[in-house]
C-alpha cells in the first residue's frame, strides 16, 4: 500500500526535480497529483513513464492526501500550506518561511531525521536552504567524532538557485558577448554574470551580512549544533547548476585529515573523490543529476591547531531542494505513516 502525494509547483525547477526524483527513487505511491497556479493550469509534466496534467492548487483538495511537496516560494507557501496542514496532508516545505519556526522542525535525512517527530508540531516539515543541506552532510559525521567549535565557509553558488530566469540571463549574457548589439542588461541580478561572479546572495542585513549568509548561520545552529559558530560568504557564480563550497573548520580536538577522509567516506549521502593530482577533485559540471554530496580537498589546515579544510560539491536542484525534500518523505513513510 503507497502513498497520495501532491507536488505543488510541478512547472518550477525545483517541482519537476521532485517528481523525477519521487520516479527515479521508486516511492511508493498510489496516486500523484501535480498542482500549479492558475496560470499554469494544464500544463504537462513528466513523472517516470506518466506524462501528468497541472490542476488548480485553488479548487484542488487536499483531504485523504498524505503528503504534499511544496516548490512555490515563501508567500504562496503562506497561504496554502496551513490550509493544507490542517486537512491532516503532511507538508514538506522547500520555502524559507517555516525554516526558523521552534515548533517546525528542520530536516536533512542523513544529520537529523529523528527530529520528524516534531512536525505534529503543525503538521509541516522544513526543507533547508541549498546552500545549508550539502554542508551539514559534510559536517555531522566530523562533529560527531571532534566537536566542531567554528565554520568559516566561502559558496560558489549557481543561477538556478535563482531560479528559470536567472538561468535564462546567464545564457544570454554569455551568447551576447559574441554577438555585437545582443548584449543583455542585468536583470535578475545587479550586475552582469556572465564571466563574472557576485558577492551578493539575497538581500543586505544592518550588520553587512546577506539573508542567505544569515541562513546558513541560523539553519546549521538548528540542524546540527547551536553551539557552532558559522561565518559565511556566499557567492553567485556564472554556473547554471551545482552549488560549491570551500569549508574550513576548527574542532575542540584535533583530527587528521586521514581519519576525517575515512569518516566521510563511510558517511550516508556522501562521496569523498579526493586525490592529490590535477583532476582528482569533483567539479559543479560532474555533479549534476548525481544524488551525493561530494567531499573533494580534504586537507589539514596549519593555521590551526585543529583545523581542516574541504571542498564540497552538490546537485543544488537535488539534495539542496528537491531531493532532500525526497528524503524527508521518505524518513516520513518508513518511521511515521508506515502503510503497507
Amino acid at each position: 500500500m503507497g502513498y497520495r502525494v501532491a507536488v505543488v509547483g510541478a512547472t518550477g525547477n525545483v517541482g519537476r526535480e521532485m517528481l523525477n526524483i519521487l520516479a527515479e527513487r521508486q516511492f511508493p505511491v498510489d496516486e500523484i497529483a501535480a498542482i500549479a497556479s492558475r496560470r499554469s493550469l494544464g500544463s504537462e509534466v513528466s513523472f517516470g513513464d506518466e506524462t501528468l496534467t497541472t490542476v488548480d492548487i485553488d479548487t484542488f483538495n487536499f483531504e485523504g492526501w498524505d503528503i504534499a511537496l511544496f516548490a512555490i516560494g515563501s508567500e504562496a507557501t503562506k497561504k496554502y500550506a496551513p490550509k493544507v496542514a490542517a486537512t491532516g496532508c503532511v507538508v514538506i516545505d522547500n520555502s524559507s518561511l517555516y525554516r526558523y519556526d521552534p515548533l517546525v522542525p528542520l530536516i536533512v535525512p542523513e544529520v537529523n531525521a529523528d527530529a520528524i517527530e516534531g512536525y505534529k508540531n503543525k503538521n509541516i516539515i522544513a526543507n533547508p536552504n541549498c546552500s545549508t543541506a550539502q554542508m551539514v552532510v559534510a559536517l555531522k559525521p566530523l562533529h560527531d567524532r571532534a566537536k566542531i567549535k567554528r565554520v568559516v565557509v566561502s559558496t560558489y553558488q549557481s543561477v538556478s538557485g535563482s531560479g528559470k530566469d536567472a538561468i535564462d540571463e546567464l545564457w544570454n549574457q554569455t551568447k551576447g558577448m559574441y554577438v555585437p548589439g545582443q548584449e543583455v542588461e542585468p536583470d535578475v541580478y545587479p550586475k552582469q554574470i556572465a564571466f563574472n561572479v557576485i558577492p551578493h546572495i539575497d538581500t543586505f542585513l544592518e550588520d553587512g551580512q546577506t539573508k542567505e549568509e544569515w541562513k546558513m548561520v541560523a539553519e546549521t545552529k538548528k540542524i546540527v549544533d547551536k553551539s557552532i559558530k558559522v561565518t559565511a560568504t556566499c557567492v553567485r557564480v556564472p554556473v547554471f547548476v551545482g552549488h560549491s563550497e570551500a569549508i574550513n573548520i576548527e574542532f575542540e580536538e584535533f583530527l587528521d585529515e586521514d581519519e576525517a577522509r575515512d569518516i566521510l567516506r563511510e558517511a550516508p549521502g556522501i562521496m569523498v573523490v579526493d586525490k592529490r593530482e590535477d583532476g582528482g577533485y569533483v567539479t559543479p559540471v560532474e555533479c549534476v543529476g548525481d544524488f551525493a554530496t561530494f567531499i573533494s580537498r580534504i586537507r589539514q589546515d596549519s593555521t590551526l591547531d585543529n583545523g581542516l579544510n574541504l571542498w564540497c560539491v552538490s546537485d543544488n536542484l537535488r539534495k539542496g531542494a528537491a531531493l532532500n525534500a525526497v528524503q524527508i518523505a521518505e524518513v516520513l513513510a518508513n518511521r511515521v505513516l508506515k502503510k503497507g
